[in-house]
Order: structure tokens, then C-alpha cells, then sequence
């Protein structure tokens, strides 16, 4: 598959790339954004990959996260996919902020006029990484996934749907449970119909409850005063239940802030980079990685909210 390069920006040493490709799945073009780190120019790499909330494209986490320096340092291949199709003519396709452009929500939409090409599910667990692995040096089994909103969202049911796809997940203020909220009814209701079982094939609460085994890490990260968490759009505490019945772990902190519900918006705001510790090692292996928004970013244990 063909990709043309749209742009290219040297970076602390690595490069900051986007690519435009046609999409088999979606039916229509589509960009990404790529970082390269130095390393990548003579081994293979780790990678991530972000997915971004409403009425994102894939500019706004490369342009305004300040991520790179730590993928350099790291050694890590970051991929910004878009949130949805673009330009496909559908009717009603641009009339609402929260379903269509820039609302593609990561599933595979059943019901017409959507389900020609809203089917972000497949792009994103197939498609692209398909396209990342035979164009990049990437290491395919060090891939681990995140993303904020319903981006969040997006990276739990992928990694859960997906069991020994991803060495980590992390999704910060998260829509944990779509068919519980405004959002995911109206997005879902439109995209698969109105049966409430279709929806929850693609609901991280629904879905951690039949997860097959606890080997997934999962960190979560909510502002305590992010408006749409008092909104009941995100309800973490239901995921949060449904882990424990299950006896899956998963890291939850609620930080003093509300900047989770923008997390880009902050100024100064900086990544630190999680690695999956394997504990029989000396150090951390960084096998899987997790960049996390915080004004202050302690390790988390068992004393600071693992669940």
C-alpha cells in the first residue's frame, strides 16, 4: 500500500512525520502521524499508538502534546492515527460534534449510510498496524496502546477485544461505559442500531467482565474535576467495579485537577514514560510503554490506588 509523505519535521534528533494513504477498510484517505527516533534509524523499535477524542484529527496530539523528547530518549515509534473517515459524502456526516467527523468512535459501524466506511475498529487493530510494521522499523510484539476521551476508550476495548495484542493500556478520562452514557448512546445507537447487545461488544465494562485471563495492564487517569466525569459521560467507577468482580488489576488515579478532559490545553504539561517492570530483572524492560499527562507523576503502587 502506498503511503505519501505530507510532511516532515526533524524532532530532538528523530523525525515527526504524516502520511496520507487509501484506506482499504474506510474506503477513503487517511493520515497519521508518525515519530521516528533516532534509534529507529538503525534497530527496531517499540510502538505506540494514541488514539485521540472528538473532533480530533491526527494533528492535535503531535502538535500539541510535546511527547517527542521522551520517545527519543526512549527509543519509541508513536502513531497518531485520525479519529474517523474523512471526506466520504455521507449525509449528516458534519451536523454534530459527537457522531461522524471526528466521532468515529473505534468500532465497526452495521447500520447504513455508516457502515461502508466508519469501520475505525478494523483500521486501527489491523489496517495500520499492517501498514506501520511492513513501512517502519517497528518491533511488532513490543506494541502497547493509549488514548485519551474516546480515544480511551478506544485503546480499552481494543486491548480487552485483543487479549496478548497489547503489553499495556492506558487511557486517560476514558468513556468506560458507552452504553451508560449520552455519548456512547448516541454514537453506538447510530452506528450499530438500536440493539443494546451489539453495543456492548464494544463497551470496556461490558467487556473486561468476560476478559479471559489478568495479564493486561491497565493505568487510567482522571482529573477530579473534569466536567464530563460529573457529567456521567465517563463513568470509571463502573470499569472500575467490574475489574475487581473480575480480579484484573488496574491502576486508577484521580488527580486534584480537571485538565484530563483537555489534557493539550495544559501549559507546561509534561510526559513522563512508564515502563512495564519485569520484576525477576534488574531495571524496567521497556516492553511495553505508557506516556501519562500529569502535573506531578508518582510511580504507581498498590498505596496510591491499584485496584
Amino acid at each position: 500500500m502506498a503511503l505519501k509523505q505530507v510532511s516532515s519535521n526533524k524532532c530532538f534528533e528523530g523525525f515527526q512525520k504524516v502520511f496520507e494513504h487509501d484506506s482499504a477498510e474506510l474506503k477513503c484517505k487517511m493520515k497519521f502521524g508518525i515519530y521516528l527516533p533516532p534509534k529507529a534509524e538503525t534497530k527496531k523499535c517499540p510502538v505506540l499508538y494514541w488514539l485521540s477524542g472528538l473532533t480530533c484529527t491526527e494533528q492535535n496530539f503531535i502538535t500539541k502534546a510535546g511527547f517527542q523528547q521522551a520517545a527519543a530518549e526512549h527509543g519509541l515509534i508513536v502513531v497518531a492515527p485520525d479519529t474517523s473517515p474523512r471526506g466520504c459524502n455521507i449525509e449528516g456526516e458534519d451536523e454534530s460534534w459527537d457522531f461522524g467527523t471526528g466521532a468515529g468512535f473505534y468500532v465497526d459501524a452495521t447500520e447504513d449510510p455508516w457502515k461502508t466506511n466508519y469501520r475505525m475498529y478494523s483500521y486501527i487493530k489491523d489496517e495500520l498496524p499492517k501498514l506501520i510494521n511492513a513501512n517502519f522499523p517497528t518491533d511488532p510484539e513490543r506494541m502497547s496502546i493509549f488514548g485519551h476521551s474516546m480515544g480511551g476508550h478506544g485503546a480499552l476495548i481494543l486491548a480487552l477485544k485483543n487479549p496478548g495484542k497489547y503489553k499495556s493500556v492506558s487511557a486517560f478520562a476514558p468513556i468506560c461505559n458507552p452504553v451508560q452514557c449520552q455519548w456512547g448512546k448516541k454514537a453506538l445507537g447510530g452506528y450499530l442500531g438500536s440493539d443494546v447487545s451489539k453495543w456492548e461488544a464494544y463497551d470496556a465494562t461490558q467487556l473486561v467482565k468476560s476478559y479471559p485471563d489478568s495479564h493486561l495492564d491497565i493505568l487510567i487517569d482522571q482529573g477530579k474535576d473534569d466536567q464530563f466525569l460529573s457529567a456521567g459521560q465517563l463513568l470509571p467507577d463502573n470499569f472500575i467495579a467490574a475489574c475487581t468482580e473480575q480480579k484484573i488489576p488496574v491502576v486508577f488515579r484521580l488527580q486534584q485537577a480537571s485538565c484530563f478532559c483537555s489534557p493539550w490545553l495544559l501549559g507546561g504539561c509534561f510526559v513522563e514514560v512508564l515502563g512495564l517492570c519485569n520484576r525477576e530483572q534488574k531495571g524496567c524492560l521497556f516492553t511495553g510503554l505508557r506516556f501519562t499527562y500529569l502535573r506531578v507523576c508518582p510511580w504507581p503502587n498498590e498505596e496510591e490506588g491499584e485496584k
